[in-house]
């Protein structure tokens, strides 16, 4: 039998290789929830184990169940009659398996059903699922929805709610975007108006491109606060399905068919408010959108993967001129630089996954006052701010790396390429939206560019720069940290500059050069373990140079010009 996680040595190279050691012993509270739980781990081994045999489970059913039937699943989608979506019988069959499997709630704690899983192992599974049908990944991906719950909801919400999404009972969607705002959320209009005399909150309005807005349980943005116009007037909102929220209609999109897109108008919906008011949006669906970042950049991963094997295989395959076309070098050049970019892009990731499991740690660590001491409150504090700037430099990274490995598998394969009768245009379509859902790259670099400009990096990127490389891989590291000087040159100059324009119009180069400076050391750690990894770093190093250079040289012009020239450009 096939499976996604054993025949992926990148994957059980980010597991084994992976310190969570930390991040374990927090979520497990030193492994004293043992006493309590079946399922909790009595110590880190007993915990990676677990970890290995459910990847191992999925890597199965991703490989042998949901792959087969992914095409079929993008050829023929769900189904919408009388204000009703039913989803593909195959999909049914994929969400049974993994249902079956016990994955639905794998990240809730124990005492709600779940398996209490890292987000970064969780992310694993992500890949291997994204990598068998993109589609599925927005269905399971949901499970974020719970895990907002959990943090924010009150325990009567908790034991009302997740329970049911951990044994796959319910299913969830995040209500945010409307018609005539995307993502200026800071705008929303849907209204939250609560009953005087029974204290019941209703919701009324519209909401448009909802994943899998068909959902049992809504998580939803709303106006709570008369008069106001800004994300200081919104709450969170936890309603479910019934005859007053309806679906008007779901979106005939370019990819990502396997997944209903909807749009909703609620009729005095139900709801029950999650949380205070006023937090719905600076604090709750902050921290919503930071897990769907990282989920996002796990599906792009898995796209790029499926993507890049379906090139090796056609072209290891395809005849040309008496050879097979993979031993031309625009072709291995080609490979090769797909194969990298991946790599790179998977490094970040579990770099991400990583901060994020310390910051979650610690945050619950803190709160729950386990431990309010001043080490572990700068601890939290330290992972917060890591965190909250690598998780959109890993979604910039790994959404356009999947559309340009995408874009060149189709090159690869050729002609055959754009025919329907191969998966290659699939993943084409399928990656094309990552970079722009849960936020667009240019929204990421917003995001980001306050921690690039802080330098929230430099102590992660000291501890990089201090390990032992042997031999070429030091040469290398040279040139990387020739480049962390000239980052931390530019910043000091667009900060100096105390122009906004010209820091909005350099934002974006300062975030990937600092993106090369970071994935660039990892890239080279990771080699130091594992010499079949030295060309990847090697190629990614060298190619980073020209394109940090002429980002450097850019943000370094000077030119105010640049500003005017670009609206001169718009308007020609």
């Amino acid at each position: 039998m096939a499976n996604f996680f054993k025949d992926n040595p990148d994957l059980l190279f980010s597991l084994n290789e992976l310190d969570l050691s930390e991040a374990v012993a927090l979520r497990e509270e030193n492994y004293r929830l043992a006493e309590q739980f079946d399922t909790a781990p009595v110590d880190y081994a007993d915990a990676q184990d677990n970890y290995r045999r459910v990847l191992d489970v999925v890597g199965e059913i991703c490989a042998d169940n949901i792959e087969p039937r992914s095409r079929q699943v993008d050829r023929e989608g769900p189904k919408f009659e009388n204000f009703k979506v039913t989803y593909h019988p195959l999909t049914q069959k994929n969400l049974k398996d993994l249902t079956d499997a016990d994955v639905m709630g794998i990240m809730l704690p124990h005492r709600y059903g779940g398996l209490n899983f890292p987000v970064s192992v969780y992310t694993m599974m992500t890949e291997m699922v994204s990598r068998a049908d993109a589609s599925l990944q927005n269905l399971i991906g949901l499970q974020d929805i719970a895990e907002t719950i959990c943090d924010f909801g009150s325990e009567e919400q908790r034991q009302q709610y997740l329970p049911r999404f951990a044994t796959g009972e319910v299913d969830g969607s995040m209500d945010l975007t409307e018609p005539d705002y995307g993502s200026d959320l800071q705008s929303v209009r849907l209204r939250a108006w609560q009953d005087e005399k029974t204290g019941q909150w209703y919701l009324n309005g519209m909401k448009r491109f909802i994943t899998n807005g068909c959902a049992k349980v809504h998580l939803v943005l709303a106006r709570s606060e008369e008069g106001t116009t800004d994300g200081r007037g919104l709450s969170m909102f936890i309603c479910e399905a019934g005859p007053k929220l309806v679906v008007r209609r779901i979106e005939d999109k370019l990819g990502i068919h396997g997944v209903a897109t909807c749009e909703l108008q609620y009729n005095d919906v139900p709801a029950q408010l999650c949380g205070k008011r006023r937090f719905g949006l600076i604090k709750y669906v902050m921290s919503l959108m930071n897990g769907a970042r990282v989920a996002i950049s796990a599906q792009a991963v898995g796209i790029a993967e499926a993507a890049y094997r379906e090139a090796r295989k056609y072209a290891s395959e395809r005849q040309q001129f008496k050879r097979s076309i993979d031993q031309f070098p625009a072709i291995y050049d080609l490979l090769s630089s797909m194969k990298v970019q991946l790599t790179a892009a998977r490094t970040l990731l579990y770099e991400t996954t990583r901060a994020v499991d310390l910051r979650n740690g610690y945050t619950q660590l803190v709160e729950s006052g386990r431990d309010t001491s001043p080490e572990a409150k700068a601890k939290q504090k330290y992972y917060n701010k890591v965190a909250a700037v690598l998780t959109p430099m890993c979604k910039a990274l790994a959404t356009e790396m999947a559309n340009r490995v995408a874009y060149d598998a189709i090159q690869i394969h050729g002609g055959t390429g754009f025919m329907r009768d191969f998966n290659a245009e699939r993943f084409y379509r399928d990656a094309r939206i990552t970079n722009i859902y849960e936020g667009t790259t240019q929204l990421q670099v917003v995001a980001a560019i306050g921690g690039v400009i802080q330098r929230d990096n430099d102590v992660r990127i000291k501890e990089l720069a201090a390990l032992p490389l042997p031999g070429k891989l030091d040469r290398l590291r040279e040139k990387v940290m020739e480049l962390y000087r000239k980052q931390l040159d530019a910043v000091s100059f667009v900060a100096e500059k105390k122009d906004q324009a010209y820091h909005d119009l350099m934002a974006r180069s300062l975030v990937e050069m600092e993106t090369m400076v970071l994935v660039g050391l990892l890239m080279l750690r990771d080699a130091a373990k594992d010499e079949q990894r030295e060309p990847l770093a090697e190629r990614y190093v060298l190619d980073s140079i020209p394109a940090f250079e002429q980002r450097y040289l850019r943000v370094k012009s000077n030119d105010m010009a640049l500003i005017d020239n670009h609206r001169d450009i718009i308007d020609y």
